[in-house]
């Protein structure tokens, strides 16, 4: 009698898949053996330390240059010493008697002359002789009022201002201010005829001071 064989058992028909599944298998397992091989070459190396060290450089200490020779000295003078015997030659006189041909240069010096100093202000002022009543008393007598300034009606003060030196006498007199009209000529005239005054003190002794007079012109 002859054995059927069940279609569900029949492993002819599933060969195919078992080869198939026997070579994933193997490959499965050639890679993982590949894998741990690697790996335990990583864990191997870890205990490594790498003690491979640069060679330090050796840097050469510095020189420094030894210093310049000093300079050379310098020559010394070498005085020669003449003996008393030795005879020194004679030295040439020169003639230095005034001949009618000689030329004499005359330097003349020019001797600086100090500028006296003016004041303006000093402890003692200069006074007219009498004081400045008498002073007014004398520009009123003194003074003629011009006539063209009568005829033109002008009046005022002219401001004259005049030096008064050392010795009290008059100087440098001029116009600071005035009015014309021949008013301003007047005014000078009769400053400059004017008495010597008492020159000004500056601690006890006379100097120069500029003085200003104002003279008054009034119509009557």
């Amino acid at each position: 009698m002859e054995a059927k064989k069940s279609p569900e058992v029949d492993l002819e028909k599933r060969k195919g898949s078992f080869m198939l599944l026997g070579l994933l298998t193997a490959l499965a397992l050639t890679l993982v053996a590949f894998e741990w091989t690697a790996f335990e070459d990583k864990v191997g190396d870890l205990g490594k330390l790498d003690m491979d060290f640069l060679e330090e450089e050796i840097i050469p200490a510095s020189v420094t240059p030894p210093p310049p020779p000093p300079p050379p000295p310098a020559p010394t003078t070498v005085l020669e010493i003449v003996d008393d015997e030795e005879e020194v030659e004679e030295v040439e006189q020169v003639d230095q008697e005034v001949q009618e041909d000689t030329k004499v240069e005359i330097v003349q010096r020019t001797e600086e002359v100090e500028e006296e100093q003016i004041f303006t202000i000093v402890e003692d002022m200069p006074t007219f002789p009498g004081g400045e009543a008498e002073l007014f008393k004398y520009l009123g007598k003194a003074i003629k009022y011009p006539q063209m300034a009568q005829d033109a009606s002008i009046s005022g003060v002219v401001y004259v201002t005049f030096v008064v030196g050392k010795d009290g006498k008059i100087s440098e007199a001029k116009v600071l201010r005035g009015i014309g009209g021949g008013c301003d000529e007047e005014a000078l005239r009769v400053v400059r005829a004017m008495p010597t005054w008492k020159p000004g003190k500056q601690r006890g002794k006379p100097v120069t001071v500029q003085y200003n007079l104002p003279i008054r012109f009034t119509l009557r």
